[in-house]
């Protein structure tokens, strides 16, 4: 036994080697189960592995349920039948599609289910440990079915753990008293082989995170592995984000040439394919789907200025009705087939928890940028890395193309200042009438943009903004803004493309681009707004907007319309025939080389 002095010995390498293994190795199976009997003792020894789980106050809330009787586990089928049934008419069209293809349970066909329940008033009145944290009895049954989990990788069997019940129902067909908790549902059993990575990995379904994203050091958002420096976050995105890919572009470029129609007849869609090719690396890249809008939103100090008729608390309340599904953005993303959610990130109210609300508020709104900075220097660093990091979650839960959206009364004054800071022109050329203003207000909204660019020395047409974009987006910003720009930078870090709404967008992406010019290879100009603001945003990036159709209401609706053509553009890629494989003429391979292939009439000649 080792002295007070010396640290426990380590297990021996081999069997290190062994405990790693079967955490690397372990899997959620949900299919491939054999019918051969689990041995009763093999069964025992991994209940007793589970049995030995820490617990709060050694309270050990667990019960382990063994079900065998093939009716019983059929009966048991049905209900999570049902709850995958609801699930699925809950999702977009792309991912019900993929979901439908999905294998999540095996009830059935696995010989041994194993229930693991908690009993939360296990241990009296009091027990140890459990007085400030009641949950910690469902956090130990966790424990438990962990050591279940690796048991059985140990022991050759495979484990997948079903979570389409209602509790209740589950708990009636178990007989379970009113007081006592379903934690886990598992099926158990030999399986052909375990697959090399997690299922819903190896059909992108998600992916997983890695290790540095989810590690801090002494407080949360200080980034660091162990004997690391603490990672900026803006600053390790930025190193992320590459040129596109020369190689996949001329790649795209020879395929489109070779593709049953004449060349550059899809006009700007082709090189949104191309760019697309440069973006992932390789042609054809993927589909950009399932794709996913994200709607920032946040309040402006500069509202007290008289911007806009409309209150401020119509930001909160438009969030409720976004969650509701009853925004123009909630059907235009049923219609393609988009997920919304909605970032919190400076609404002045305090929101309730609601599904598909992300709350990451950094402040109650900005401060009124006429008479001081609209943020404080943290306040925009810390914005900025909550878009990094939505962008990051929604890629990890399987997004391969991400819209931005917005909402916040006065935005479109912050986003003038913006756009007037970063491309030099003056504010009358890009402010715009937001939601439908009248003159007057149109030229006080005016002013307020002149006087707060003044403030911030920010109306010289020096190139300050693009000098220190942050200190710029802090002085004449939104928060919004700032998480927007974040969003594109994760974005490109992660090579997946970005659809832009209108003005609000647009101004982000002067930001984003000011800050790392690469990051604009990621993002395509989902249409042109009504604001003139947008017009001068995005000829100064050099986007090509997909759609025009004056459209000014932001929320993400003029991404979601041309999120067809981005998708359309790359399915192109990998469907239509080349000439050589559908048997066509090439153009120099015969007399009548100028007919086009679809016949002798129309503009693709």
């Amino acid at each position: 036994m080792n002295s007070a002095s010396e640290p426990a010995v380590p297990y021996p390498e081999p069997v290190r080697e062994a405990v790693y293994r079967a955490i690397a190795e372990r899997r959620d199976m949900r299919g491939g189960f054999l019918p051969d009997p689990v041995d009763d003792a093999v069964l025992t020894r991994v209940l007793e592995a589970a049995h030995r789980a820490p617990s709060v106050g050694l309270t050990q809330p667990w019960d382990f349920l063994v079900i065998r009787d093939a009716r019983r586990r059929a009966r048991i089928g049905a209900l999570a039948d049902r709850q995958r049934a609801a699930y699925a008419e809950s999702l977009t069209a792309p991912r019900a599609a993929a979901f439908d293809r999905l294998k999540v349970e095996a009830i059935r066909e696995a010989p041994v289910n194993i229930a693991v329940t908690c009993d939360p008033t296990r241990g009296g009145r009091n027990p140890l440990g459990r007085h400030a944290q009641p949950r910690t009895a469902h956090y130990s049954v966790a424990c438990a079915v962990q050591n279940l989990w690796l048991a059985a990788r140990a022991e050759g069997l495979g484990v997948g753990w079903v979570s389409f019940f209602d509790e209740r129902e589950l708990a009636d067909e178990l007989g379970l008293p009113g007081h006592v908790d379903v934690v886990a549902y598992l099926c158990v059993g030999h399986v052909a082989e375990f697959p090399p990575a997690p299922q819903l990995a190896l059909t992108g379904w998600a992916r997983r995170r890695p290790l540095a994203w989810a590690v801090h050091d002494e407080r949360y958002g200080r980034r660091a592995l162990p004997g690391e420096d603490t990672m900026d976050l803006i600053e390790q995105t930025i190193a992320a984000i590459r040129p596109l890919d020369q190689a996949a572009m001329r790649d795209a470029r020879d395929h489109q040439a070779r593709l049953t129609k004449p060349p550059g007849s899809l006009g700007v869609l082709e090189e949104v394919s191309v760019r697309l090719a440069g973006l992932a690396g390789t042609c054809p890249p993927p589909v950009p789907e399932p794709a996913a809008v994200a709607i920032f939103a946040a309040d402006h100090g500069v509202h007290a200025q008289g911007v806009t008729p409309w209150p401020q608390e119509v930001t909160a309340q438009m969030v409720a009705n976004f969650l509701a599904g009853g925004a123009v953005v909630n059907t235009f993303a049923a219609q393609v087939g988009a997920e919304v959610s909605v970032v919190d990130v400076g609404v002045a109210r305090d929101l309730d928890p609601a599904p598909g609300l992300l709350p990451r508020k950094v402040a109650h709104g900005t401060a009124d940028m006429t008479t001081g900075p609209a943020m404080t220097a943290e306040q925009a660093r810390r914005a900025v890395e909550t878009g990094i990091e939505v962008a990051r979650d929604l890629v990890s839960a399987g997004a391969r193309c991400l819209l931005t959206g917005d909402m916040g009364i006065a935005n479109t004054t912050a986003s003038a200042a913006l756009v007037a800071a970063f491309t030099g022109l003056p504010p009358e050329r890009v402010t715009g009438r937001g939601t439908g203003i009248d003159d007057a207000t149109h030229a006080r909204k005016i002013d307020v943009v002149r006087a707060a660019l003044a403030r911030h020395g920010l109306d010289s047409g020096d190139g300050a903004a693009a000098r220190d974009p942050l200190a710029a987006l802090a002085a004449v910003g939104g928060l919004e803004h700032a998480a927007l720009a974040g969003f594109l930078l994760g974005a490109a870090a992660l090579r997946v493309p970005v659809v832009l709404d209108g003005v609000i967008a647009g101004a982000a992406a002067l930001v984003a681009g000011a800050m790392c010019p690469d990051a604009l290879s990621a993002c395509v100009a989902g249409h042109r707004s009504a604001e003139p603001g947008h017009s001068a945003t995005v000829a100064h990036l050099g986007l090509r907007p997909l759609v025009d159709l004056e459209l000014r209401l932001g929320e993400g609706t003029g991404a979601l319309l041309a999120l067809p053509l981005v998708q359309g553009a790359v399915r192109v890629l990998h469907r239509v025939a080349t000439f050589d494989a559908a048997g066509v003429s090439g153009k120099d391979a015969a007399p009548r080389a100028a007919r086009s292939p679809h016949g002798d009439d129309g503009d693709e000649e």
